[in-house]
Order: C-alpha cells, then structure tokens, then sequence
C-alpha cells in the first residue's frame, strides 16, 4: 500500500498514535512505519499535546479510552479548533451512541479493537487524504486573499460590482468614471487575482468568505 505524501513539505504525512496501552502504541507505530509512513506514539493527551506541532501534516490514530480527557472529548475539542486534526478513534468498547457522537464530531472512522490491520491502514490513508485536503484548501484560501490585499480601493469596487454582474458601462456610470478607465483597472483587477474569466473570479471570490 502506497501511503500519502504532502508535497509541501516535501516529507511524508506523520500518523500518531495516542493509547495508554504500551504494547498497543509499539504494534500501531510499527504498522505504519512497516508500509513507509512516519509514525510516533504518546501514552495520552497529554503527552502528545506536550510535544505537539500543529502544522504537522498528517492524522490522528485515537484510543477512545484515555486516563484524563478521553479520546472522544479530546477528538471533540480538536474539531472546534483552529487546527482541525483528521482522527481515525479505536476502542475495545465501541457502541452505537458513542459511533455516532464521533462520527458527528468528524471523525474519519471508528474501529473496534482488535483492530483489523487492513482496515487501520484504509482509515488512515483516507484521514490523511481529508487533512491534504483541508490544508490545500487552507493554503490556497491563504494565497487569494494575499492577493485581494494587493488591490487598490478602486480595484475592488470594480471586483465587487464585476461579481454583481455589472457591465463595464454601467460600472463607469456609479463610479462616475469613463469607461476606458473602468476597462484599465478591471484588467488590472483580473491579472491580480490571477482571474480568467467572470465565472472564474466569482469562484475565486468565494474563497475569501
């Protein structure tokens, strides 16, 4: 099985695993680390969020039964963060109420122990496809609105009222301007924003909400 890689970095995507249960964590990083993924283990939330970085791509492997915060509060607490993690949750001790109430939290997938090592390593090459995912679109969010920042306050009248639907005469009109002028600083606008095209810009736009 291939696992992913996050080019950004240029490194590949690191899978944690958080159990209190020594042996567990060995048989889980050696797992991963046995199909070429990067790979560590801390024995709770604690430990892990002690040696933390929050830019590091990949995804979470959780015990859903942890000594302090219990993994399912720790999964609830990460997906109303700032920084989202993709988190597979296993547990000895799965039941459909507990399931669900992860499953709405965002969990990738909820798996019971004894945890099926195929099953494992398809949650979490999906985990780590969603957190490539969510950074590309941080990223890219990132570098449009880099971009409406190097605007002028008249180029962005003109982008506003573009994506109004305005034509360029009726532009000119409410912004008292003559036309070649609305012209010349539409292209300026549309080179910025790296737009082809209205329908393109309108999207683009969308990512500055």
């Amino acid at each position: 099985m291939q696992p992913l890689i996050d080019d950004r970095k240029n490194k590949q995507p690191t899978v944690i695993v958080i159990d209190d249960d020594q042996s567990v964590r060995e048989a889980l990083k050696g797992l991963f680390e046995s199909v070429g993924l990067a790979a560590e283990a801390h024995g709770s939330v604690k430990d892990f969020i002690a040696a933390d970085d929050p830019e590091k791509a990949g995804c979470i492997v959780l015990d859903i039964r942890l000594p302090g915060q219990s993994g399912l509060e720790f999964q609830e607490a990460l997906a109303k963060s700032d920084l989202p993690r993709s988190v597979v949750l296993i547990s000895a001790h799965v039941d459909v109420p507990m399931a669900v109430r992860a499953m709405k939290a965002g969990a990738i997938d909820v798996l019971s122990k004894p945890v099926r090592e195929q099953d494992l390593l398809d949650a979490v090459n999906r985990a780590i496809a969603n957190d490539t995912a969510r950074r590309d679109e941080k990223a890219a969010k990132a570098a449009t609105q880099t971009r409406y920042m190097t605007l002028t306050e008249r180029e962005r009248q003109i982008m506003t009222l573009v994506i109004a639907g305005k034509l360029n005469k009726q532009i000119a009109a409410e912004l008292q301007l003559a036309e070649p002028t609305v012209k010349l600083h539409r292209g300026h606008m549309m080179r910025k924003m790296k737009a082809t095209s209205v329908a393109h810009l309108v999207k683009i736009a969308g990512g500055l909400l």
